[in-house]
């Protein structure tokens, strides 16, 4: 069963809809570039947010040279480090702060004993000194064919605008990078591309992840392929977390309301 509050699916119209509202708005290149990899290679937004252009172009010629070029890779790798479950936030930020801490009901009575101890010894107490060790997680990297046409048409599109504003491009440098000229953080284009879905276009539940919803459902669904081929697109470690998009589309539920059987309901007298 779907979770409450799930992403939604877009529908084709809905995508055509999506991609004229962009068109209206300013840095069309950017955002359009930005939703196709959402919508055709399904990254979620931290992805997106962390990518570098060597994941998706080889730059070649002199960097700051007007005659710096590029070539769109035909499968992105990517990185391990950037995906979900990894520290992917160590791209932009070096340094690694707690927001948060948690004990399990052992963990936290053993920990009161401990405090309790030292109180009654009379020593200084830093509450530091008691969180849990931070837990160490890995990503999982995927390997992800850049086939589609739109697809490869948006980054081509976007990335020689990039090097005609800025011959000095580097490898390493973010592929996406605000108004302000610095790196999106995994949040911030979270909510940009909410408000790109939601307040530029009006769809009702969409979010930064409905691109990839809308791609894995229709792998599943609309395509036919197996449980194991959507796994791998979208790089889950079980096969458990791809089985919550395998459900029908929105607008497949829909239609079956509509097509009830209307029989006629007598009132008792």
């Amino acid at each position: 069963m779907a979770k409450v509050g799930q992403a939604r699916v877009l529908s084709p119209d809905q995508m055509q809809q999506l991609f004229d509202a962009i068109r209206s708005h300013r840095h069309p290149e950017k955002n359009i570039a930005i939703m196709q990899i959402s919508f055709k290679l399904g990254l979620r937004a931290q992805e997106i947010a962390l990518l570098q252009i060597k994941e998706v172009a080889k730059l070649s010629g002199p960097p700051g040279q007007a005659n710096q070029t590029f070539q769109l890779y035909d499968i992105m790798a990517l990185p391990a480090a950037i995906t979900k479950g990894a520290n992917a936030t160590g791209r932009s930020r070096s340094i690694y702060k707690r927001r948060s801490v948690r004990f399990s009901v052992d963990q936290f009575a053993q920990t009161v004993r401990q405090i309790e101890a030292l109180v009654k010894a009379g020593a200084e107490i830093h509450p530091e000194d008691f969180y849990p060790p931070v837990e160490k997680r890995s990503g999982h990297s995927r390997d992800l064919p850049m086939v589609d046409p739109d697809l490869r048409s948006a980054l081509n599109v976007y990335l020689q605008l990039r090097l005609d504003k800025n011959p000095s491009l580097k490898p390493s440098d973010p592929l996406f990078i605000t108004q302000k000229g610095g790196p999106y953080s995994p949040n911030t284009l979270q909510e940009h591309m909410a408000l790109m879905l939601r307040g530029w276009t009006g769809i009702e539940k969409a979010s930064s992840h409905s691109g990839r919803r809308s791609l894995i459902t229709d792998v599943i669904h609309s395509q036919g392929k197996s449980l194991k081929v959507a796994q791998k697109i979208a790089g889950h470690k079980n096969p458990s977390t791809t089985v919550i998009y395998d459900e029908p589309p929105e607008e497949v539920i829909s239609e079956a309301l509509k097509n009830l059987s209307r029989h006629k309901i007598n009132s008792p007298e």
